[in-house]
């Protein structure tokens, strides 16, 4: 179940659940006692003499103890062999991540981050989803936070082409957050990835958890990429965190229409490198680029013309025939055609033009 004997385990436990202190400074405690080779019951006896920490109660550490068991969790402590050394070298690094799946997951890539809205246009998911796919095509690992929209459409692309993805969640794995991913992050340790988080298994998901979390995002990878972000995103406090910790960032410009995209431009303004497919991010880590398969347009005439009357917006089928002049049943046809060949994507509100990165196919 976990590396850590019971003893020490409860303690840590204690401590994370425990109150009168903040977790920043139990986890600095805590990583200054192992770092001098003490255990986390002489950092709990510290924490209490010195900060007044109240430790959780016997019961509650019990019911923590039962979960890990149930879920079959991993326990994977700063300066173990599936820590990640990348995390390990940020400020105010997680003491401990409890894992569901494969730990050696956690260390098995080199990793990109792919955030963005929660509320991300057809586009944006699938620009997300294709990008993700591109680059585990290329054995890079996608670390995101499964939320929905972006987040979940790069842990689909990533699960697509059997590449490694890992979710970083806001709350415990008996409350992973949101509820309608949970589904997918049982797909994601069933393909080998992994979810994984610093809060036990019943810790709520509140609101403060979410930019907590975000420095784990962006300390797992190399670099991030904001796919679709406004001014006001939270995926802006991830690329802070990046740039803090010295990472590289990465955005996708979009539309200066309707401010969703704010984000992005301003990330760009400031210097983040621009990304409009695949290549542009492994240019920008130094990697050997990917093969293209897939041409950038359909060779048949009719399949051209229909696909050329849709864009990143989401277009319905009676927009296009009248737009073309042409028979609804040719239309239908082409985007049958156009959708199997990886030109187009039938969304909510009709058909968009599919994201082209590098490497469909």
């Amino acid at each position: 179940m976990h590396a850590l004997l019971t003893q020490e385990l409860s303690a840590l436990l204690g401590l994370l659940l425990g109150r009168g202190v903040g977790r920043r400074t139990i986890r600095r405690v805590v990583a200054e006692t192992w770092k001098r080779g003490g255990t986390t019951v002489e950092a709990a006896a510290c924490l209490r003499a010195d900060y007044g920490v109240q430790i959780a109660r016997k019961t509650e550490v019990a019911a923590e103890l039962a979960a890990i068991e149930r879920l079959g969790l991993s326990i994977v402590r700063i300066g173990d062999a599936h820590y990640p050394e990348a995390l390990a070298s940020i400020p105010d690094a997680p003491v401990a991540l409890f894992v569901r799946g494969r730990t050696s997951a956690l260390v098995g890539s080199f990793n990109v981050a792919i955030v963005g809205s929660r509320r991300g246009s057809p586009f944006g998911r699938q620009f997300a989803r294709v990008l993700a796919a591109d680059l585990g095509r290329a054995g890079l690992g996608i670390v995101s936070g499964l939320a929905i929209g972006v987040d979940g459409a790069a842990h689909r692309g990533a699960l697509e082409v059997s590449g490694t993805t890992i979710a970083i969640v806001g709350s415990g794995h008996c409350r992973v957050y949101p509820a309608s991913h949970r589904g997918l992050g049982s797909e994601i340790v069933a393909a080998g990835g992994a979810l994984a988080t610093e809060y036990p298994p019943s810790s709520r998901a509140l609101p403060g958890n979410f930019p907590e979390r975000n420095r784990i995002i962006s300390g797992m990878a190399a670099g991030i990429v904001v796919v679709e972000a406004s001014v006001k995103s939270g995926s802006l406090i991830t690329a802070r965190m990046a740039l803090e910790q010295g990472r590289e960032v990465m955005a996708v410009p979009g539309t200066v229409f309707g401010g969703a995209h704010g984000g992005c431009h301003r990330l760009i303004k400031q210097g983040a490198a621009l990304v409009e497919n695949a290549q542009d991010v492994l240019f920008a880590f130094g990697l050997e680029p990917i093969v293209i398969g897939r041409r950038d347009r359909p060779e048949d005439p009719t399949l051209d013309r229909v696909l050329s009357a849709l864009s990143d917006r989401a277009v319905t089928l009676e927009h296009i025939v009248a737009s073309l002049a042409m028979p609804a049943p040719e239309v239908l046809s082409a985007l049958v055609v156009l959708e199997l060949d990886g030109f187009v994507e039938s969304v909510l509100g009709g058909y968009i033009r599919r994201p082209y990165s590098s490497g469909d196919s």
